[in-house]
Formats: C-alpha cells, structure tokens, sequence
C-alpha cells in the first residue's frame, strides 16, 4: 500500500495558537471514519493547538448501538466534532474537523462538511465493511476523498492493495495509504497524500 515519505513539511507556529505570518491558504479538511478509527488520535497527534473535543463516555445504551467489534477498548465517543490545526511549509494551513462516525450523527454531516474541500477517510483493517456508511456519505457529498488504513499494532495484513481498493470500491486515482494515527507524521503523511491529491485534481475542489 502506498505511503507518503517521511514528512518534513509541517511549518509549526512558535506560540501553538497564532497563524504563522507565511498563512496563505486556508484549507477545511474532513477527518472521517467510523466509531472508534482513531480520527480523534490523529488530530490530537498533529495539531499545533489545543484540540477541541466533543466526546463522552459510552454508555450501555450506547453500547447497544455503538459495535464494538474491534474497539472493546474504547471508553469514549465523539457526539459533535473534533477540531485542531495544522500548518505545512508553502503557506497552507489546514483545519481539521473530526466527524462522528455512527448513522445516527448523520444529520450533522452536511453542516460539519459545508465549505470543506476534502476529506482524509481512516479505515480500520480489521473491520473494513465498517467504512461503507462513511465512504458513501464523502462520496454523496461530492468531497474529493483520500483513505488511510489506520495501522493498528493487533491488525494483520491479509489483504493486498488490489483487494482492499475492490472492497471499498475505490476510483484508481483516489490515494489509498497506511498511517499511524498515534504519530506525528504518519498522520501529516496521509494529510499530505489528501493535499497532493486535492492540488492534482483542482476543479473537483470547487
């Protein structure tokens, strides 16, 4: 599976909360994934302020609507977004905004994806028919999309690229790499392969 090299463009500002005065163009990005993909993890691993969060605990009636196959470890749940920011060298700032993966924060989407230019889609390995929803929500919505397989440590590689592309019925142009959403970059890497792809392909950003 494709992988960005090594990031070395992210452009910290010195203060953590101010924009660096080289802000040129400022980009929303969509962080989608289903329940418990680690859409959290990454924002938090990557942005340059206090990340904003939405979540709460789970509940056992939650759990009964919540699955929990593959995320028995999970305590807490984004019910609103999460958001946080990140520069790159060039000039561009991206805004990260976090979306709630279960079918029931479905009437959030629009408004939370409104202005947006793309998405980065995380997909767990381990339960990759978990990803349909979601995918069909970006690719209803119009959003020029980016997927990366969150790299769980307990997750074995069972599938080739080709294989993975057929099951989620991915375009051949759409990019599709790993990442480790707990790393600083990895994550930037697969934001990265979103921006390239977004500049690569500038009227479907319009």
């Amino acid at each position: 599976m494709a992988s960005a090299p090594s990031s070395t463009t992210s452009a910290r500002p010195t203060d953590g909360v101010h924009l660096p005065d080289t802000a040129s163009d400022l980009v929303k990005i969509l962080v989608a994934g289903p329940f418990g993909v680690g859409k959290t993890t990454l924002i938090d691993s990557v942005s340059e302020i206090a990340p904003l969060h939405t979540e709460e605990h789970l509940t056992e009636a939650s759990a009964r609507t919540d699955r929990l196959v593959g995320v028995r470890d999970k305590s807490t749940t984004t019910v609103a977004i999460d958001f946080g920011r990140v520069s790159l060298t060039g000039g561009v700032v991206l805004y990260l905004f976090g979306t709630p993966g279960q079918e029931r924060f479905r009437a959030l989407w629009d408004d939370i994806a409104y202005g947006a230019l793309g998405a980065l889609v995380l997909v767990d390995g381990r339960r990759v028919d978990a990803s349909f929803d979601v995918l069909g929500l970006v690719e209803e919505s119009g959003l020029p999309y980016a997927v990366a397989f969150n790299d769980f440590p307990d997750a074995p590689r069972r599938h080739t690229d080709d294989e993975l592309r057929a099951a989620l019925d991915l375009d051949a142009a759409t990019p599709m790499v790993t990442c480790d959403a707990r790393d600083t970059n990895s994550s930037i890497d697969a934001l990265l392969a979103l921006v390239e792809h977004l500049a690569a392909h500038p009227r479907e950003t319009r």
